[in-house]
């Protein structure tokens, strides 16, 4: 069995927006000022106790604790708010949909959101039955850590040889590497190709249409040097 591990926001949504809004209210809320959009954007993908060490590395560990709370809670009253929805990135909806109807194939997700931001896409798009296996930052380390890669592998029975996973920041990429699976960078999302090239990625793709060749060569190359 196949194993293709999902990243979330930036591979398969778009939420720097809504992400960035809510660093905004939080910071706001404390009477700090907020990062800059392109730092908030580098640290998505990590968990909210790491992202905000990264952010604020000054600042003591309780007002970063108040920083991630009060960030949750702005996260959660805008998914109310249609403007701050994470919309699809193009493709994603034909190209996961055809790949969880393959039967020699198992999708995952391992992703920094939480656990309810995850299960409210699912809910939208109809995706319950896609996804064998959900790993998010409520129960593991951090990423690059390869704990959600390993459970999700244990949750399915796929070897090492056989798992793929796809994400669009250095932490994906290198949370693949220290797992031991394939690595697929795709540059819609957050990092830069470059970055994700010097990562350890094994293959970069360009847009959603690509990527069903690419899990296919990937593997056959993972399974050829095992």
């Amino acid at each position: 069995m196949k194993l293709v591990i999902f990243d979330c926001d930036g591979t398969i949504v778009d939420s720097q927006n809504g992400i960035h809004a809510a660093m905004v209210h939080a910071y706001g809320a404390l009477g700090l000022a907020p990062p800059k959009r392109c730092d908030t954007i580098s640290v998505i993908g990590l968990s909210l106790p790491e992202a905000f060490l990264q952010l604020s590395p000054g600042e003591s560990a309780p007002i970063r604790r108040t920083l991630a709370e009060r960030y949750k809670q702005a996260f959660s009253e805008m998914r109310h708010d249609p403007a701050h929805e994470d919309q699809l990135f193009h493709g994603a909806a034909d190209v996961i949909g055809a790949l969880a109807r393959r039967d020699d194939m198992r999708l995952g997700i391992a992703t920094g959101k939480s656990l309810r931001g995850v299960e409210r896409l699912l809910d939208r798009e109809g995706w319950h039955a896609h996804f064998a296996t959900v790993q998010t930052a409520d129960t593991h380390p951090s990423k690059p850590h390869p704990s959600m890669i390993a459970t999700a592998m244990s949750d399915v029975g796929a070897l090492a040889t056989r798992t793929v996973m796809i994400g669009d920041t250095t932490y994906d990429i290198e949370m693949a590497r220290a797992a031991g699976v394939g690595a697929i960078g795709v540059t819609w999302g957050y990092h830069s190709a470059e970055l994700l090239r010097s990562s350890g990625a094994h293959i970069l793709v360009d847009d959603y249409a690509a990527l069903p060749d690419a899990i296919e060569r990937l593997i056959a190359e993972l399974e050829a040097v095992a």
